[in-house]
């Protein structure tokens, strides 16, 4: 049987919650290739990986690697991938065995770049998940492509939504920073533009688990991490600076991109309040404007661009009330 799906598990200490995650994606059979990147693990998680790896062998291979950060292990993960598509699967997070049935039926059936499905805040504490969908913005039993493609401002696409297809990834080299979080923003942003034909799928495959206190979307952690964040942001936007872009639909979505997480960065540094913390948000802004004026302008002046630099105490105030609203209705963070 063809192997249809490669799904990577970045391991780093995950001895307490890898299993719920394997044993989610054992049950999609023979089709999907399990492979456990361990990245440096000190626990116990390189040899739980193995033991998978010995009562699972049609189905699992183990990475062992340095510690590289979660970066690293895709990257060790998209090189060694053999099947068809690929997808990226935290280890603290799951998928939906039922989901997971159907959409291995869609990547049987038809041929595209991109599978888009939602996903699930599944917090800590909650009993109500929030589903993240996408049934309003994107077409439904066809293929797509970018001008089809009707987002809301402020909606984007995350790595939990997407499944690519392996040689986009392979073919382009993606290579990822090492020892850098948040590097997922670019996992979904930078194979973009090699996306032309996309399908979306209507079901809650992706559990995204949050609220561990050490977790890298916590506020506090990224307060702390802040610098991680901004080297990514810069990324972005470097990036899509380098561009030489022909499709205007797709412009206008990678530009909404940069300005969402451009905005994350503005409002984490406000949260922080200190003089350094908005000298770097004025600094980030600048940046963007220095890479590509053009770019500047449209996420300046976008929703999001506008929320997050109003002027003064007041307008700060005003930009993290918003952001506080817009938490407790998602349920990020």
């Amino acid at each position: 049987m063809v192997t249809l799906l490669s799904a990577v598990v970045p391991c780093y200490n995950s001895e307490d919650y890898m299993d719920r995650c394997i044993d989610a994606l054992l049950t999609g059979g023979p089709q999907v290739e399990i492979i456990i990147v361990d990245d440096g693990s000190t626990d116990r998680t390189g040899a739980i990986a193995d033991d998978y790896a010995v009562r699972f062998p049609e189905s699992i291979r183990v990475i062992h690697q340095p510690n590289g950060g979660h970066g690293a292990a895709i990257n060790a993960g998209v090189r060694a991938a053999q099947g068809k598509y690929f997808k990226v699967v935290d280890s603290d997070d799951w998928l939906d065995p039922a989901a997971l049935q159907k959409v291995l039926a869609e990547l049987a059936a038809n041929t595209f770049d991109m599978l888009i499905f939602n996903y699930v805040y599944d917090k800590v504490g909650k009993k109500h998940k929030r589903v993240m969908q996408f049934r309003r913005a994107l077409p439904q039993n066809r293929q797509f492509t970018w001008q089809d493609v009707k987002l809301q401002p402020g909606k984007y696409i995350l790595m939990h939504s997407v499944i690519f297809r392996t040689a986009i990834l392979q073919d382009m080299h993606l290579t990822l920073p090492r020892h850098t979080f948040y590097v997922d923003n670019l996992f979904v942003f930078e194979p973009l533009p090699h996306v032309r034909t996309m399908r979306y799928l209507d079901v809650d495959l992706y559990h995204y688990f949050i609220g561990r206190a050490d977790q890298s979307v916590n506020e506090k952690v990224m307060v702390k991490r802040i610098e991680q964040q901004l080297r990514v942001n810069r990324a972005m936007i470097t990036y899509y600076a380098d561009l030489h872009l022909t499709d205007p639909h797709l412009a206008r979505y990678m530009q909404s991109y940069v300005g969402i997480v451009t905005g994350i960065s503005s409002i984490v540094l406000l949260n922080e309040g200190s003089m350094a913390s908005l000298t770097q948000r004025h600094a980030l802004w600048q940046f963007m404007a220095r890479a590509d004026p053009a770019l500047y302008r449209k996420v300046r002046h976008s929703l999001v661009g506008w929320g997050v630099t109003l002027p003064g105490r007041v307008g700060r105030r005003m930009s993290l009330a918003a952001y506080h609203m817009l938490q407790r209705f998602y349920s990020f963070n």
